[in-house]
């Protein structure tokens, strides 16, 4: 039976960087393909808006200067592994942010994994018992142990699901667009909150 170790390091061995991802991602989508075990047309269709949100996101996201302060003050070197899937609305959201925070710093590290692909890795970070993406483990780079995860949203966007299911019972394409409009609102702020108070 592999260890949590060993099963972290495969997924490494089989990451990408933020670029590679982005390309890996659009590559799929000129031949009408997403990522992930399941191909559907819904799939493509999210994957396509999601290259649209991500791009948009690249050139906008602005990191604050108390939030940067942290990230140059950082002593220790970390991993940011995150699962993840081109299809998924909140890595979409999500990604580009951690990207521009492991922009600022030599000390982080952005490796990203296909969670589909990685079966076993995502199993070891399940929200609630489901297969939630993205999901972040944050790894010490020396001995590669895990220190901490987060994930797969920011407790402001997560609660509106939350209550949103509660009211209505189900997620629901109105949820999404309560969602979206939430992180917009948002501007990556409480992703980058909730990921640096979780680095030591």
């Amino acid at each position: 039976m592999e260890t949590t170790q060993t099963i972290i390091e495969s997924g490494l061995k089989d990451s990408f960087t933020y670029a590679e991802y982005r390309n890996h991602v659009s590559q799929l989508l000129l031949q009408g393909l997403s990522t992930g075990n399941t191909q559907s047309e819904d799939l493509t269709h999210y994957t396509t808006l999601n290259e649209v949100r991500m791009n948009r996101l690249d050139k906008t996201i602005k990191i604050p200067a108390e939030i940067q302060q942290k990230l140059e003050s950082l002593d220790k070197d970390h991993v940011l592994l995150v699962l993840s899937e081109g299809w998924c609305g909140d890595a979409a959201q999500i990604l580009p942010v951690i990207n521009k925070m492991a922009q600022v710093t030599d000390k982080l590290d952005l490796q990203i994994v296909l969670r589909d692909d990685h079966a076993e890795l995502m199993d070891l970070y399940l929200t609630n018992g489901a297969r939630s993406i993205p999901k972040l483990v944050l790894l010490d780079k020396e001995t590669l142990q895990p220190q901490a995860s987060w994930g797969p949203r920011p407790e402001g966007g997560a609660n509106l699901i939350k209550e949103f299911k509660e009211k209505h019972g189900a997620i629901t394409a109105e949820a999404k667009t309560e969602l979206q409009k939430w992180y917009l609102q948002d501007k990556g702020l409480s992703t980058m909150q909730e990921i640096i108070d979780k680095i030591k």
